[in-house]
């Protein structure tokens, strides 16, 4: 391991009387952090998306197009579960930022170098080392969270911080969409306009990598501060054990995730849910453009709405698992795929000239996806023990981006493009059931139980 990314060691205790306000006021700081440094992930993650169309008219196909934005997934879920090992063992604040100042780096190079968009091989290569890059957020935000919050605050604090996801990606759209009109008329003579899908969303990146650097730190005791559970009096078992001791990634793996049938169960779920999330998500522009008489403004608003609409409906799936399942995220993630089986049956089959049908579905579809997807995280984090978090979430994602999202770009580009829509559409659809059916396996599943048996 870099020893740029070594944890950062305990310091001296603070005094009794300086902890409370201490954790009361880092707490916040370290949350904030990683809310909006996991935000700024997504300003730079899926805007190839958007440039999509642009690019479509410079003579690449939907299939050609696909294959090129799925090696950010390809290497996403490789680099969640690979960098989720190396997270464990380094200082998240540091791993953060490092990994959202490289991805804008990306994204700058492929705006304002002609060269990395001009052909499909290299811009395979481009997205796969952003992709690899984009990996280094999950896993230290969810450090940050074992460490600072505690099992039975953990769902809700979890829900609220999910929210990054919707609020990064649905800025990314405005932001693009600016970004195209400022570069188009102050730089059109030397760009052609889409660029500016790129150059915006890494310059405010960059910025919010600043700031995050600021608030984030490592863990309690870098600070001086008790473990969360000594603070808050509350342990995941009755001994009162926790995991203060660095584990090696042999432990982490053998010990504590590979061996753990829970975390493989929430693993295949998702694949589906992630074939779904993103199936609908990156081929909207495309979808609305050809198959319902959208322009890209309309189709930047309908992306803008699809990922705020994640906001509330995280928020709520949180809070129904916590209050009305009594800690079961199972029943909560068949509630929400159910709706999202019947939002993908409207968005499909509504005719071209209902706008507001097509909205309302996209709405329905963004405002209950995200549950299960935040489940799914929460799930890995309380199935382990916190040394091992990034790593157990690092392997849902693996099997969620290369076998969900990279379906969702590469195989479900080159259906449509044999087979047409209502093809893709059929693939949703039964991703759609397949994932009520694996949430239905851990009805009576409870994570604080399942992490006592460590």
């Amino acid at each position: 391991m870099l020893k740029l990314f070594k944890p950062a060691p305990a310091v001296k205790r603070l005094p009794e009387d300086q902890i409370d306000s201490e954790y009361k006021k880092l707490r916040l700081q370290v949350f904030i952090g990683i809310f909006i440094g996991y935000a700024a992930y997504y300003l730079i993650r899926k805007n190839f998306s958007l440039a999509m169309p642009y690019l479509q008219e410079e003579g690449f196909s939907k299939g050609e197009l696909g294959l090129a934005l799925s090696a950010i997934s390809i290497a996403y879920g490789i680099s969640k579960f690979v960098m989720g090992t190396v997270s464990d063992r380094s200082n998240a604040r540091i791993f953060l930022v490092a990994g959202l100042i490289l991805s804008a780096i990306i994204n700058l190079l492929m705006g304002f170098v002609p060269f990395f968009t001009s052909t499909v091989a290299i811009m395979f290569i481009m997205l796969f080392i952003n992709g690899w890059f984009q990996g280094m957020g999950w896993p230290p935000s969810g450090r940050v969270l074992v460490h600072w919050f505690s099992v039975n605050e953990r769902g809700s604090k979890t829900a609220i911080w999910n929210v990054a996801h919707n609020v990064g990606g649905g800025l990314m759209a405005p932001l693009a969409i600016a970004g195209v009109s400022i570069i188009s008329t102050y730089f059109g003579a030397h760009f052609i306009g889409y660029e500016g899908v790129f150059i915006i969303p890494a310059i405010v990146a960059i910025l919010v990598a600043i700031v995050a650097y600021m608030l984030i730190r490592d863990t309690p005791q870098s600070v001086g501060l008790p473990s969360i559970e000594e603070h808050r009096n509350d342990y995941p078992s009755k001994s009162k054990k926790t995991f203060e001791t660095e584990l090696t990634t042999k432990e982490i793996l053998f010990k504590y995730v590979l061996n753990n049938k829970w975390v493989w169960a929430i693993a295949i779920a998702n694949i589906f849910v992630y074939f779904v999330r993103y199936g609908v998500l990156d081929w909207a522009p495309t979808y609305l453009s050809e198959e319902k008489g959208f322009n890209m403004n309309e189709s930047g608003v309908a992306y803008f709405l699809y990922e705020w609409a994640g906001i509330p409906g995280t928020l709520l799936c949180g809070w129904i698992s916590d209050k009305l399942f009594k800690g079961r995220r199972g029943p909560a993630g068949v509630v929400f795929m159910l709706g999202v089986l019947i939002a993908v049956l409207v968005y499909w089959l509504n005719p071209a000239g209902n706008p507001l049908i097509d909205h309302i579905a996209l709405i329905a579809i963004g405002f209950l996806i995200y549950g299960p997807v935040m489940l799914i995280g929460l799930q890995a984090l309380d199935f382990v023990p916190k040394k091992a978090a990034g790593t157990a979430a690092g392997l849902t994602g693996l099997f969620g981006y290369l076998g969900g999202s990279v379906a969702a770009n590469a195989i479900m580009g080159a259906v449509v493009e044999g087979s047409g829509w209502n093809a893709g559409f059929i693939l949703l659809t039964i991703s759609c059931a397949l994932a009520v059916v694996l949430f239905a396996l851990t009805w009576n599943v409870r994570g604080q139980e399942v992490i006592k048996k460590y």
